[in-house]
């Protein structure tokens, strides 16, 4: 997943309204408690944990795999438009993609023993969303203090990192959706290959933010 670059971000400005930072706060907070076909975390990771017997690992991996049809479909439904109305679409795929993935990360941190609650959990949940190799690159230039598990592990809370990694994220998620959204405005005037094209995309996206939440978050729960 690469850093969403200064032009999408700038392309971006043009086809969709500004994002406060706090909106990506209030996505994580609503995915958490549930939203649309997603029960709230705590209810949709018991249930997987259940049905795979109390295996953690197994929960983790099924719910890696149902978040990412989940993801393509609602990529696909919010990309079957044609050209006409593309900036109209490209919001709501910001938010759906935005809450499955939350959703899903949150899910893992919480089968691997994480409280949820907790406000460096979360700010370590909103930094996997963007995916190891955009989290390494903005340590390197300082735009993160350190990896998502370090966040969600750290002695102390520094309030002042909710605010910058929720800049940092917002800007992040709209930049390469927008830079991803430029590409397929060909595909779009086939209304079903953008649908395609979004499906595949979104799936793709949340099963690589899957597979970091496993590596990155790893079991914390007392043995």
């Amino acid at each position: 997943m690469g850093l969403g670059s200064t032009m999408a971000v700038g392309a971006g400005s043009k086809l969709v309204p500004r994002v406060a930072s706090g909106y990506v706060r209030a996505v994580l907070d609503r995915a958490i408690d549930g939203a649309g076909p997603l029960r709230p975390v705590i209810e949709t990771a018991g249930g997987k944990l259940a049905s795979h017997g109390g295996d953690v690992e197994k929960a983790v991996a099924a719910l890696v795999r149902t978040h990412t049809s989940l993801a393509g479909l609602q990529g696909f439904v919010t990309n079957l438009g044609g050209l006409s109305i593309a900036a109209a679409t490209l919001p709501a795929n910001v938010v759906g993609v935005t809450i499955v993935q939350c959703h899903l990360v949150a899910s893992v941190a919480h089968l691997r023993g994480y409280d949820i609650e907790d406000p460096r959990v979360r700010n370590a949940i909103l930094a996997v969303m963007l995916g190891e190799e955009t989290v390494e690159q903005m340590i390197r230039s300082h735009r993160l203090p350190s990896s998502p598990m370090a966040m969600a592990t750290s002695p102390v809370h520094d309030p002042a990192l909710d605010d910058r990694i929720a800049r940092e994220v917002t800007g992040e998620l709209v930049g390469r959706t927008v830079g991803r959204r430029a590409v397929m405005l060909v595909g779009k005037r086939v209304p079903l290959l953008g649908g395609a094209v979004g499906a595949g995309a979104d799936g793709l996206g949340t099963w690589q933010v899957g597979k970091y939440a496993q590596t990155e978050l790893r079991d914390r729960r007392l043995r």
